[in-house]
């Protein structure tokens, strides 16, 4: 009987089986597609924060693996012959900044100076980032990853970003932090925002 155990255990094929977690991934997770938050089954349907619908670990793990495809397919060099578009305009530091969050996801970009500036090359006080065509939408992808995540736009409530404050109502709505109040008061008592 003891033997018994062992050899039914030792009979599986641990091979055949796919491992519940890859890559940071378990595959009985749900995840918003949108902010990567991770969810228990069952729990929600949609994000709570971004409210979209989420995605199974399987689909998740899908996504990873093509994005994975493309990153390794990126070439970080610029060649003569690319076609090039200019995606920012900007201050060389903000350039350089965003050029290095290029880097970082295998998009090559240059930083040149607008032509139309001074004539001896110093490229003026705006830049341009430029990058090849073909790149374009993976990197406007990236650098608003990047803005929403530099500004914490990512962990704001933005639900009440549409109010509008009506001195007539008989109550108001901050558009700041959704605080209902008198329109008489002139600020918000929540969190102080004045409409004087």
């Amino acid at each position: 009987m003891f033997l018994k155990f062992f050899r039914k255990k030792s009979e599986r094929n641990p091979a055949s089986e796919e491992p519940r977690l890859v890559n940071g991934v378990d595959r009985e997770m749900y995840y918003c597609p949108s902010c990567g938050e991770e969810y228990r089954p069952g729990i929600v349907a949609c994000c709570v924060s971004c409210h979209v619908p989420l995605i199974s670990g399987s689909e998740k793990l899908s996504q990873l693996t093509l994005e994975q495809g493309e990153f390794a397919l990126r070439s970080m060099e610029i060649l003569p012959e690319d076609e090039l578009a200019n995606i920012r305009k900007g201050t060389l530091s903000d350039m350089k900044h965003l050029r290095n969050v290029l880097a970082r996801e295998r998009i090559p970009a240059l930083i040149a100076g607008d032509e139309a500036g001074c004539g001896r090359g110093c490229g003026g006080p705006e830049m341009f980032l430029r990058i090849k065509e073909k790149d374009v939408d993976a990197a406007l992808a990236i650098l608003a990853k990047d803005f929403i995540k530099s500004t914490a736009l990512d962990s704001h409530d933005l639900s009440n970003a549409q109010a509008v404050f009506d001195q007539q109502a008989a109550e108001t709505v901050c558009p700041a932090c959704g605080c209902r109040f008198s329109p008489t008061v002139g600020a918000c008592p929540e969190c102080g925002l004045s409409f004087e």
